[in-house]
């Protein structure tokens, strides 16, 4: 329903979308976007004034909007708009990589003076038609789309936040893509006539996130227990089998800036005691939050658990509702299952890893992390972006909150009647479970 400036493509690079190009100034302190002629749903024309009004209400913290600390950089009270098509930017510092802030998960374009969603408008290639809260969404091909109409007249998007409920839907007819398949579906199914699979290397990390704002992981001690005390070659083989690789407590293998000189960890129970009986927390009950919504959490939560036990921690599962999991696992509990689809190691840490990241799930906020995030962002020096990107990880893998014990593929189900769907597409790329091309033949 809705277009950015800019998404990622396959590779994490900017793809130019509402925005055709953008360039600094002398000292990156401002730039400007050209955007492409385009329409809203209801045929107003995409202008910089729109773009203006869903920068300023994404950063207005009454929203607590999700892409807010990546658009932190510009200062929109300064930007404005030179004619309807172009933008000047004005930067709060120094932006050497604007692109990838424009790109921001959630950062998309309404229509100037919206604040009614009840029926919302916006530029993408489908229009709105109805929701039911927990059950559909139905929207309608939109024929004026800039970048060629959608082939397929209706798409529907049925909720079911059951692995079980998403298959039985393909198999039974009832729908032709089933997002988010384990393993064990994957392999099940793999040759079989009704279903094709759909594999995305690396398309997301599985985790847990421990608060180190508050007891017991406010103590370093017991954090670096928990990334010494995990069997990550386990819960890799147990709960991804072939389709993931090991983690090392570290966002985005294999992406740009990713630090993979670090020392790969392996579990270290005797290291792991050790640091446990340091921070005194022998025998320690900590309930680990998870939930059954979301493929293989509860699976690597029991085998997390029982890992722990042998270095002497008392972990309990406790599985919740999967429609308020992630609300309320951003601010409550200790500890709980965490994955993340891929994007750049940059967005990742602006939205997760500074003092006003609107989802810090591990709650870190430590103002010289901070700082090297604005030295990373704020220059053009390629060498100095990748040494404080670099130093920020060194952090994080030190003290952080973040356990990283895998990386998944994404493993999806297409009926054999459908075409065009992109094939590789990591998520929250712009191939990734995109309609507008596909048709059924």
């Amino acid at each position: 329903m809705y277009d950015k400036l800019v998404e990622y493509g396959d590779d994490l690079g900017p793809v130019p979308r509402l925005a055709v190009n953008w360039r600094p100034n002398a000292d990156a302190t401002s730039w400007t976007v050209e955007l492409r002629q385009a329409s809203f749903h209801d045929g107003r024309p995409v202008r910089a004034a729109d773009v203006l009004y869903s920068y300023a209400r994404i950063q207005d913290p009454r929203n607590a909007l999700r892409p807010r600390a990546s658009l932190e950089v510009i200062d929109i009270g300064r930007s404005r708009a030179i004619d309807d098509r172009t933008i000047e930017f004005a930067c709060t510092r120094p932006c050497g990589d604007l692109a990838n802030v424009l790109a921001a998960f959630g950062a998309y374009v309404i229509p100037e003076g919206t604040t009614d969603f009840t029926r919302p408008i916006g530029s993408g290639p489908f229009t709105f038609v109805s929701f039911e809260p927990g059950r559909s969404f139905v929207s309608r091909r939109f024929a004026d789309y800039w970048d060629g109409a959608p082939h397929l007249e209706e798409l529907e998007i049925l909720i079911a936040p059951e692995e079980t409920a998403r298959i039985n839907a393909l198999l039974g007819g009832q729908a032709e893509y089933a997002d988010d398949l384990g393993p064990t579906s994957a392999r099940t199914y793999e040759g079989d006539r009704r279903v094709r699979i759909l594999r995305s290397p690396r398309s997301s990390m599985s985790g847990f996130a421990m608060k180190v704002d508050r007891p017991p992981f406010d103590n370093v001690d017991l954090r670096r227990a928990m990334f010494a005390l995990v069997d990550r070659e386990q819960l890799v083989n147990t709960v991804l089998g072939t389709s993931g690789v090991v983690g090392n407590d570290l966002f985005g293998k294999g992406a740009k800036y990713y630090a993979d000189d670090l020392p790969q960890r392996t579990a270290d129970l005797e290291a792991a005691r050790a640091l446990i009986r340091k921070a005194g927390a022998e025998n320690t009950r900590i309930e680990l939050l998870t939930t059954g919504a979301t493929n293989g959490f509860v699976e690597a939560a029991n085998i997390f658990a029982e890992q722990a036990g042998r270095a002497g921690l008392r972990i309990e599962v406790k599985v919740g509702e999967g429609s308020t999991y992630w609300t309320r696992t951003l601010d409550e509990g200790v500890l709980s299952s965490f994955r993340s689809g891929a994007m750049p190691i940059e967005s990742h840490l602006a939205q997760r890893m500074l003092s006003t990241s609107a989802k810090n799930y591990t709650q870190w906020r430590r103002p010289e992390f901070d700082a090297l995030f604005a030295t990373a962002s704020a220059t053009t020096d390629e060498e100095v972006r990748a040494r404080a990107y670099r130093d920020m990880q060194s952090q994080l893998y030190s003290d952080g909150g973040l356990l990283v014990w895998g990386f998944a593929d994404g493993l999806h189900g297409l009926a054999p009647t459908v075409d065009g769907v992109a094939e590789g597409a990591p998520s929250n790329t712009l191939g990734y479970a995109r309609f507008d091309k596909a048709w059924l033949s």
